[in-house]
């Protein structure tokens, strides 16, 4: 097995998301070892990070060559991965569907599948709409806000609140807890801990008194066995999309604000709103590198030899940057959705349409509320929140005209 190639010793998993220039990382890693690097996770963890495009659809397709079970993984085998890991909560086992393959992942996929197509969109997009525009009064006659911490996080865990039956203020909590669960440092065993024990006291209160939302949706399935699998599909659905949805909007905020051929074609209404997510998804998806995939096998992928037991870490940034699908464009073709940017194969996101729903709904509803919108700090002071998944803006401080002060 190949751990090095030119250069020092490996690139943290982290630089293709905190630095200030991480396509440049995906780029020279691209360079130094092809489609597929060896990246390091925590100090002497390492795995491949799939970068290519094709590569990455092949690990996604061929789940018995390349396992959703992190109990595959050789390094935790082996103790190399401490129990107490801060990659616990993101690549440890869980008795749900991220961590099955084949008719166990099926049948674990069934009842999330079922739920996603029961929601009404109608209904959602009032609901987030009413959302978006209590936040925004609340600080409109202020003048300034936080476009992240003061409206995408919220929006998106409400709206989630809405789906699952929680309260306001258990929304609020279990947004702390996944931050510091996709944070993947010191805190994300306890992050995991408080976010499972609210899940647990929702679900105990809808089997006392079922609602029609989705918890009680899952209580109901004949295809989940018992509470456990309940709480591990609640988990496993709402820390994806809590992540994804904040991402995304907080993504095409920056962009917005930052990016002044974009916000040019968007305002001048050559570039739709989906047509705008769209673009936010192949250049800077929810997810920039989703855990993870493990080797059933000695293999070979994009030129690499992998062990049986290595870790795969999905780049799905950096594989929607291969130039082999893009050709080396600046822009992306207008309805383009070829992007990786919900993965592929069975475990493929299920919840693009009300991702996208709320996503657009929450920008649209603040590019028509808010006037003159403008960065209140230079845009290289912006910085993510740390994570060695997701590239999420910590804040996106602005000023805007305030209500009293409009025409």
């Amino acid at each position: 097995m190949i751990h090095q190639a030119r250069g020092s010793g490996p690139v943290p998993l982290s630089a293709t998301t905190t630095c200030p220039d991480p396509r440049g990382v995906t780029r020279r890693l691209r360079r130094e070892w092809g489609d597929v690097a060896w990246v390091e996770l925590e100090p002497g963890v390492g795995a491949w990070l799939v970068m290519g495009y094709y590569e990455l659809l092949t690990v996604t397709r061929q789940e018995k060559l390349f396992s959703s079970d992190a109990r595959n993984w050789r390094l935790f085998q082996e103790g190399v991965v401490a129990p107490d890991s801060g990659l616990g909560p993101m690549m440890f086992w869980r008795p749900n569907v991220a961590g099955a393959d084949g008719a166990e992942h099926r049948r674990l996929r069934r009842p999330i599948d079922d739920g996603v197509r029961r929601i009404d969109q109608r209904r959602m997009r009032r609901t987030v709409e009413a959302l978006c525009r209590q936040l925004i009064d609340g600080f409109t006659e202020k003048g300034r806000a936080d476009l992240v911490g003061d409206y995408a996080a919220v929006v998106a865990m409400l709206a989630l609140a809405d789906m699952f039956g929680l309260g306001t203020g258990q929304g609020h909590e279990l947004l702390a807890a996944l931050r510091a669960m996709f944070g993947s440092a010191g805190d994300a065993q306890a992050g995991n801990r408080r976010f499972e024990e609210i899940l647990g006291g929702v679900l105990e209160a809808r089997r006392q008194a079922p609602a029609d939302d989705l918890t009680s949706h899952l209580l109901a399935h004949a295809d989940l066995r018992d509470d456990a699998e309940v709480l591990q599909s609640m988990a496993a659905m709402i820390s994806a999309a809590q992540e994804a949805t904040t991402t995304w909007i907080s993504q095409t905020f920056r962009l917005i604000l930052t990016d002044p051929r974009f916000a040019g074609r968007l305002r001048g209404g050559r570039l739709g709103v989906d047509d705008a997510l769209d673009e936010v998804l192949w250049r800077d998806p929810p997810m920039t590198n989703m855990p993870a995939r493990y080797a059933m096998r000695d293999t070979e992928l994009g030129g690499r030899r992998i062990a049986r037991g290595d870790a795969l870490i999905l780049g799905l940034s950096a594989a929607n940057d291969d130039p082999r699908v893009h050709g080396g464009a600046t822009e992306i073709e207008l309805g383009n959705r070829a992007h990786l940017a919900w993965s592929a194969g069975p475990h493929v996101c299920p919840a693009p349409v009300p991702a996208r729903l709320i996503t657009r709904t929450a920008v649209e509803t603040a590019l028509h509320h808010l006037h003159d919108v403008r960065l209140s700090v230079d845009p290289a002071e912006l910085a993510p929140h740390p994570s060695p998944w997701t590239r999420c803006p910590a804040s996106l401080p602005v000023r805007f005209r305030a209500a009293g002060d409009r025409p």
